[in-house]
């Protein structure tokens, strides 16, 4: 194998030159034979030089042989550059014939010759293989067939050359003479293709091409190929220059500023920043393993230069350490007459609610510490549970701190980024307590059923371990990388319903539920916290107007229905902005104005609720349910019809399979009661049943409407309707038992809004009723039942 030790040696003769070696060796003096020497990374063309390694014995042999006869060699490309001693089937077919001007021999046996190109031959047959090749060959003349066209080819190339030799100072001097000088089309062809950075099968292809026009055809696209990689490249390097020089330069400056800063007496800010740090850390009250945390990353920011990107990143994370409140803490006010007077003077109602957390209290004052079951209050919006965490701090005298979790995807939000990340922070919790700067705060995880999970993480599988007492203690946001103790904080939590929360999590929890507001507990709101705050917000007092109860009342049965009081307080908004334009554009008005349930109307416009109940009944196959919905108590009415058909059941109000069932268990339980109710059993099979529960777009499951259903298709049956003024819940078993439900009292609340009188509930939900607001309880009529056979003469109207 032979191979070319270095191309920067590699030359091209001139014009003279090349014609003096024409006329030192004629071609008629040339042997019929020549030794063929097989190169391995380098294609010899006409009129160039270059020196070779050699280091094959059988190559060394030729090369001796050579230098000391007539110099002449033959020199081909090999197909398998790795081949040290190539066949006559390895060697392309196309070469170089060559003489040999100088041979140097080296202490490791290997042989450096210096080679210059003479004419381009083609390989004909190989007369010997041993201990060389040698070979019959045949020279290839240049071409010429169109001298005008090869002449423009030719003024192309050159054009296109002179631009490779601008972009390429490793081209040498005699190289950019040869280019200038050279008018024969094929020799510029020759000359280029060894000074670009071709392939060897490009260069092989163009020493095979004798055809001038074909080869500078063949030539130009990698020319301009060449020409394009080179100015990408001077592109780039002159980018990467200018980014050093610019590195190079601020770096001067600073040096300079240094050295002006030292000779003014003012000293470097960049040591100035690190010896404040350091003060800083010494004097601030952290953890053993936080503190040294931050006096290593303050030594590292000591070894980082201002300007580097690093710089900035270490100094936020150490800030970060010496900003949280690692031993600072409030006192806690352990008052419980205190605390129940904030209870009661910030909340109405909510008695046990307000027990609960008042015992809750009790405990940490005698235990000195809270680890203890974490609340969750859990009830239909705007009945209080975000204001009750906030009474809950002001009552322990501590800061609080609210977290909305509604939305939240990402587990980051909880634990936080890693530092690798650019624009990393920590998470939720540790952003809190470093805003509030206390360690022992209340913080409140709000709507904590509306917490995702998507690709990056779930929020609730972090929050476990925020909300275990057992743990948190040496909670570890991933920003910080370091443990901090959360087992002081207080952690309340509060969701609209528990059916979305993370299993585990719930099972971390104690749930305190709060229930929907009566409409008396609504008036005391409004009068108390409502109406007060209203008029502070448009600059008016109690003697520039005034609600009676009669006004407030129709205020909460015409224009609002809901479980809390959102909408009753901005509807008081809206009525209050009315009169305060009266006031402001009318100065006759007389002060102060005092609404009254008609000026109510009046001013909001007509009533936009009215009782369901005020129609009656008037047909056969419609019965009144009580339903829960995460947002309070519901009255649905269930419809059945039947038409003729072949016995199906038909189920529509977009129902879950649960409440699919219960028809199903209804309707099955009536058809094997058939002879109780007056029915044929040919009846069945004749007609198709068909039950709907009205507001289909609205989703609608559970086991709780039995009751209803079973009361609705028993009217159809039997013909006689359903009472208007009553209203049921409960499962129905396929015996005809009435069992247990939950949200009892939710429902409960919503009956006594639409203005019903009476109502059936399972027997076993006796001890629900007690917790119904004495009020309400006054104003219903409670029937519980065990068996269908109960509930048929207590919801059907007489015959």
């Amino acid at each position: 194998m032979t191979s070319s030790p270095d191309t920067e040696f590699i030359s091209i003769l001139g014009p003279s030159e090349r014609d003096g070696a024409e006329t030192r060796f004629s071609t008629r003096a040339l042997p019929d034979t020549l030794p063929i020497l097989g190169l391995s990374d380098v294609v010899f063309f006409p009129s160039m030089v270059a020196p070779l390694l050699v280091e094959a014995a059988g190559s060394i042999k030729l090369i001796d042989d050579v230098v000391g006869g007539d110099r002449l060699i033959g020199v081909a490309l090999q197909r398998n550059p790795n081949t040290d001693d190539p066949g006559p089937e390895e060697m392309h077919g196309v070469g170089c014939a060559a003489r040999v001007l100088k041979m140097l021999k080296f202490p490791d046996n290997t042989v450096r010759v210096l080679v210059e190109g003479l004419w381009r031959v083609r390989i004909k047959d190989y007369t010997a293989t041993k201990p060389y090749l040698r070979a019959k060959f045949e020279l290839l003349r240049d071409i010429s067939e169109d001298a005008v066209e090869e002449t423009a080819l030719l003024r192309n190339a050159q054009s296109l050359f002179q631009d490779i030799i601008k972009l390429s100072p490793a081209l040498s001097e005699q190289v950019k003479a040869s280019a200038l000088n050279t008018e024969e089309p094929g020799q510029f062809a020759d000359l280029a293709a060894i000074n670009l950075n071709l392939a060897l099968d490009d260069r092989q292809a163009l020493l095979e091409t004798v055809s001038i026009r074909q080869r500078l055809q063949r030539l130009l696209p990698l020319m301009n190929q060449e020409n394009q990689v080179l100015v990408l490249s001077s592109k780039i390097q002159s980018e990467v220059a200018t980014n050093i020089s610019k590195t190079q330069r601020d770096f001067f400056l600073r040096e300079q500023m240094r050295a002006i800063q030292r000779e003014l007496g003012e000293g470097d800010h960049a040591a100035g920043e690190i010896r404040s740090l350091r003060e800083k850390v010494q004097a601030a009250k952290l953890s053993a393993e936080a503190r040294k945390v931050a006096e290593h990353e303050v030594e590292r920011l000591s070894q980082i230069q201002p300007g580097v990107p690093d710089y900035s990143l270490t100094r936020n994370y150490i800030d970060w350490i010496l900003a949280l409140p690692w031993e600072t803490a409030t006192e806690d006010k352990l008052d419980l007459d205190e605390a129940e007077r904030i209870l009661n003077e910030q909340h109405f109602g909510l008695s046990k609610v307000k027990e609960r957390l008042l015992e809750f209290l009790a405990v940490i004052k005698r235990r000195k510490q809270l680890k203890g079951p974490i609340l969750c209050l859990v009830g239909p919006p705007g009945v209080g549970k975000t204001s009750l965490g906030r009474s809950v701090a002001d009552a322990l005298g501590r800061k609080f701190g609210r977290i909305a979790l509604g939305g939240m995807r990402d587990e980051a939000e909880i634990r936080g980024h890693r530092r690798t990340y650019v624009g990393a922070l920590p998470g939720r919790i540790i952003q809190t307590l470093r805003r509030l700067e206390s360690r022992n705060p209340v913080i409140l995880l709000d709507e904590l059923d509306k917490v995702g999970a998507d690709f990056r993480g779930d929020p609730a599988a972090a929050l476990l371990e925020v909300l275990d007492p057992e743990q948190n203690n040496t909670f570890t946001d991933h920003y910080l990388d370091l443990p901090f103790d959360l087992s002081r904080v207080l952690f309340l939590t509060t969701a609209n319903w528990l059916e979305p929360v993370h299993p585990a999590l719930r099972d971390r929890l104690e749930v305190i539920e709060l229930p929907s507001y009566t409409e008396t507990e609504k008036l005391e709101i409004a009068k108390r916290h409502l109406i007060p705050r209203q008029l502070e917000e448009h600059g008016l007092s109690r003697k520039d107007v005034r609600y009676p109860d009669a006004a407030l009342r129709r205020l909460i049965t015409g224009y609002t229905r809901e479980a809390g009081v959102r909408q009753l307080d901005r509807e008081i908004a809206a009525l209050t902005r009315k009169v305060t334009r009266r006031l402001v554009g009318n100065g006759k008005v007389r002060r102060p104005l005092t609404l009254s349930a008609n000026s109510v109307a009046e001013l909001l416009g007509p009533v936009r609720f009215h009782s369901e109940t005020a129609e009656k009944i008037k047909e056969i196959g419609i019965a009144t349910g009580l339903v829960w919905t995460p947002v309070g108590g519901e009255v649905v009415f269930i419809e059945a019809t039947r038409m003729p058909g072949k016995g199906n059941l038909l189920l529509t109000g977009l129902l879950g399979d649960v409440m699919k069932e219960s028809a199903q268990t209804a309707l099955s339980y009536l058809r094997s009661q058939g002879a109780a109710l007056g029915l044929e059993s040919s009846d069945h099979a004749r007609f198709d049943i068909h039950i709907h529960v009205p507001a289909g777009a609205v989703p609608k499951d559970g086991p709780s409407a039995g009751v209803t259903i079973t009361a609705a298709l028993a009217s159809l049956l039997t013909g006689r309707r359903v009472r208007s003024d009553l209203a049921m819940t409960g499962e129905v078993s396929l015996r005809g038992r009435v069992l247990r439900v939950g949200g009892v009292k939710e429902k409960v609340l919503a009956a006594a809004r639409f203005g019903l009188k009476e109502l059936l509930l399972p027997d076993t939900n006796s001890p629900d009723w007690q917790e119904v607001p004495a009020e309400v309880r006054k104003k219903l009529k409670v029937h519980f039942i065990r068996h269908i056979s109960q509930l048929l003469p207590l919801a059907l109207e007489k015959r």
